[in-house]
C-alpha cells in the first residue's frame, strides 16, 4: 500500500563547524517521503515556488514519489537557514523565509483520498485537520508536530489528537504538552488526549513507544560521525510508516520493528548534508544495518 505524506517542502541552508551547504532539498515531507520510498510507493503533498530546482523534482521521481499533489506556485520556495554547534544537539535558526508556504492549503488529488496510511508531517495543526477532512477512512493516521504549534496553536493540536491513531513528538515537546518531566507519565497523559500510539523521539538516544499499556524502547543506530542531523526525525517517522504500509499482519504486530527500520534510515540521514546521504542508500544497506542493530541490542 502507498503512504500519503503531507508536510513542508523546503530549501535548507545548513552550516556546521566544518562545512556549509546552501539551498539543499529539505522540509519535513521531503525527508519523510524519501525515507518511506525504500519500502512503499509514496504520494507527496506540498508546495514549492518557481525557484525550486528541477533536479530536486528529478530526485523525487528517482525515488518513484508521486508528485500529483505537489503544488508549484508563483513566488519563492520556503527557505530555512540554520547553524549547528560542535555538539550537534545544539542548533539555532539563522533565517526563515516562508515564501509560498505561507499561503499553503493542502489539496488532495482524488486518487490520494483513499490512502490507507497517512503521515501528517510537521505542519500547522489547522492544515493537518484540512487534510483529514479530505480523507476517506484511512487505516492509520500518524501526526508529527513541533514546539511552535504547542506555543501558538495548542487548541487546534488538541483537537487533532482526537482524530489521529499515532502521535510523534520529541522529549521536550512531550514534557511541555503534559507538564510531566517523566516520559512514562507524559505518554499516559497523551493517550488520554486521543492517540492509541505515542512515540517520543529522543534523538541520538532513540525513541520510546507507548501502546496498549506497554512500552518499547527503540535504540538509535550508533554513529561514529554525524555530519548533519537535519531531517533525521522526519526520516525516522517516514521510514516507520513506509515499513508499516507493506508489512504483513496487524499494525500492532509490526510497529516495534517499523521503528527499528525508521531508526536505521534516520542514521543514514545523519551521515550527509540534507538528503545527500539518504538518497544514495539501498534497501540492502538498510537491511544490513538493521541486522547489525539487532545484534547490538540482543541479550
Amino acid at each position: 500500500m502507498s503512504v500519503l505524506i503531507v508536510g513542508s517542502t523546503a530549501l535548507d541552508s545548513i552550516r556546521t563547524p566544518k562545512a556549509q551547504n546552501p539551498r539543499l532539498l529539505g522540509g519535513s515531507a521531503s525527508h519523510a517521503a524519501v525515507a518511506a520510498s525504500f519500502f512503499a510507493p509514496v504520494k507527496l503533498v506540498g508546495i514549492v515556488g518557481e525557484d525550486f530546482p528541477r533536479n530536486y523534482i528529478t530526485l523525487y521521481k528517482k525515488h518513484k514519489i508521486d508528485l500529483e499533489g505537489l503544488q508549484i506556485a508563483p513566488g519563492k520556495t520556503f527557505h530555512w537557514s540554520g547553524e549547528y554547534e560542535v555538539n550537534m544537539n545544539n542548533r539555532r535558526t539563522l533565517e526563515t523565509e516562508l515564501g509560498v508556504f505561507e499561503t499553503f492549503t493542502p489539496r488532495l488529488p482524488q486518487s490520494y483520498r483513499q490512502s490507507h496510511f497517512v503521515l501528517l508531517a510537521n505542519i500547522a495543526p489547522s492544515l493537518q485537520h484540512h487534510v483529514l477532512d479530505q480523507m476517506s477512512r484511512p487505516k492509520l493516521v500518524v501526526a508529527d508536530t513541533m514546539d511552535l504549534w504547542l506555543n501558538i496553536a495548542l487548541p487546534d493540536l488538541l483537537k487533532l489528537l482526537r482524530r489521529v491513531d499515532g502521535f510523534v513528538l520529541n522529549e521536550s515537546e512531550a514534557q511541555q504538552l503534559t507538564q510531566e518531566h517523566n516520559l512514562v507519565k507524559a505518554a499516559r497523559k497523551i493517550h488520554k488526549l486521543g492517540p492509541k500510539y505515542v512515540i517520543v523521539k529522543k534523538g541520538e538516544h532513540g525513541a520510546i513507544l507507548s501502546a496498549n499499556g506497554k512500552l518499547f524502547v527503540a535504540p538509535a543506530f550508533p554513529l561514529e560521525c554525524v555530519i548533519d542531523p537535519t531531517g533525521a526525525g522526519d526520516s525516522f517517522v517516514g521510514g516507520m510508516m513506509g515499513y508499516l504500509s507493506t508489512a504483513k499482519g496487524s499494525i500492532e504486530s509490526n510497529l516495534r520493528r517499523s521503528m527499528i527500520y525508521g531508526s536505521v534510515v534516520a542514521s543514514f540521514c545523519c551521515e550527509g548534508f540534507g538528503l545527500n546521504a539518504t538518497t544514495k542508500v539501498t534497501k540492502q544497506k538498510i537491511q544490513k544495518r538493521v541486522s547489525e542493530l539487532e545484534k547490538l541490542v540482543r541479550f
